[in-house]
């Protein structure tokens, strides 16, 4: 992995990061480069209240600033911002609001490096809205001077239309990381980990490919 003096990380929700990129920010923050995570919501509207429940909708938002506090602990992350947005709402935010809420972080910053979900294949409104600010807030940017966007994508047949992703990173040394920082999120990941561990016992094969590398797609701007 190249040496990049700033990354900057978006995504809306708390546990975004922690399924997509956990090992790829543990392996940068161990190698000495600055990472700064803007989480847009507090993930609020979160499905998950349990069964029976353990959260209402008034003492969920705590429940995650918490989990999110404590996921970033387990990938190192010395520079978390809360931006303070409502979860399933990012869609219905201004766009100019929302470009310029990621370019002053860019102008503060500026990062080599962004990593944000890539538009049209992210599927929730709320990536999309965030996927779109990113690459609205960089586009408007000279040429010589906007950073690197490495983006994560999942939707059906992605790979049909923006084929194979170009960036795959080894993140075995920090598996362990990616772990603890999907289990910093139970609130929301404890059905899926679960599962995964079922999977990861058996020696599944695609399992352990999702947990010991990660895929991502350069952006590429006009």
């Amino acid at each position: 992995m190249s040496k990049d003096r700033q990354i900057l990380v978006v995504f809306p929700h708390p546990d975004d990061e922690a399924f997509g990129v956990s090992g790829t920010i543990s392996k940068h923050v161990a190698e000495g480069t600055s990472v700064t995570y803007a989480c847009l919501t507090l993930g609020e509207m979160g499905r998950n209240l349990g069964n029976p429940p353990f959260a209402t909708r008034e003492s969920l938002p705590n429940i995650r600033k918490k989990e999110l506090l404590k996921a970033v602990e387990a990938m190192g992350i010395q520079d978390l911002r809360m931006m303070g947005l409502r979860d399933k709402t990012v869609e219905f935010e201004d766009d100019h609001k929302m470009t310029k809420m990621v370019s002053d972080l860019i102008e503060e910053l500026n990062p080599s490096l962004v990593i944000s979900f890539y538009p049209g294949y992210s599927v929730h409104p709320d990536h999309e809205a965030t996927a779109r600010a990113v690459v609205r807030a960089i586009e408007r940017m000279e040429k010589d001077s906007r950073p690197t966007l490495h983006c994560i994508a999942f939707s059906n047949n992605h790979e049909q239309e923006i084929g194979q992703p170009d960036v795959i990173v080894d993140v075995s040394a920090y598996a362990e990381q990616k772990k603890a920082a999907m289990y910093a999120h139970i609130s929301q990941t404890a059905w899926v980990l679960e599962d995964m561990e079922k999977r990861w016992a058996n020696n599944d094969v695609d399992a352990f490919n999702w947990l010991h590398y990660e895929r991502f797609w350069t952006y590429s701007f006009n």
